[in-house]
């Protein structure tokens, strides 16, 4: 059974509270899941020039790519990203010029700033959205976001990777869960996803935890 087409846009950027010099693109679906990716420097900024619709005075990489496909003859179709595998997004751009249709390899990163740039339509599938998605959760009471959440994340956490994922697996699952709402309602989507992946890491490994 073929999966199921999900069509995603892009919610915008968020400086990364990870990594320095890095950022967090948030693609939306309709309804109420996100996907955050981080992306470089570089990437972000051509990113953000098309969100505000800036012309820079001389063409960036991505403007070249678009003015060398249209000079022969082809049009952007969609963008797809077909794949997640240890924590990587794969994604392709597919181009069309009526008759032929190719499909080049991307960095998603790279895939988003062109689309942005040609208004064509960004894609995933179900069972990305399923594994990599965060959900959020409407009901958040987002006056309370500040309050401090006993034993919540903070970038000093994130020093100790081994450390961190034995403090992750003494979580319950609801636990789990709810830190995920709070910290999308926060937008600290980084830490969500950090949660998203310990909740997969179990799911692969066979482990059915508390609720």
């Amino acid at each position: 059974m073929e999966d199921k087409r999900i069509k995603l846009r892009v919610q915008g950027l968020t400086n990364s509270q990870i990594q320095s010099g890095a950022y967090a693109l948030v693609l939306a679906e309709e309804g109420l899941r996100r996907i955050p990716i981080i992306v470089g420097m570089f990437e972000a900024q051509s990113i953000a020039i098309a969100l505000e619709g800036i012309n820079p005075p001389r063409p960036l990489t991505h403007d070249l790519f678009i003015a060398y496909t249209k000079a022969t003859g082809y049009q952007m179709r969609e963008i797809f990203i077909h794949k997640f595998e240890d924590g990587v997004f794969y994604s392709e751009i597919v181009l069309t010029n009526g008759d032929n249709t190719i499909r080049i390899d991307s960095r998603t990163s790279d895939a988003i700033a062109i689309a942005l740039r040609t208004d064509c339509n960004i894609y995933t599938t179900e069972s990305i959205m399923r594994k990599c998605g965060i959900v959020l959760d409407e009901s958040s009471n987002t006056e309370n976001d500040n309050e401090p959440l006993p034993e919540e994340l903070t970038i000093d956490d994130l020093q100790d990777i081994t450390k961190l994922r034995k403090q992750l697996r003494t979580l319950k699952k609801r636990e789990i869960e709810e830190r995920i709402a709070k910290a999308v309602a926060k937008e600290d989507y980084e830490f969500a996803k950090i949660y998203k992946d310990e909740l997969l890491r179990r799911e692969e490994e066979g482990e059915e935890g508390e609720d």
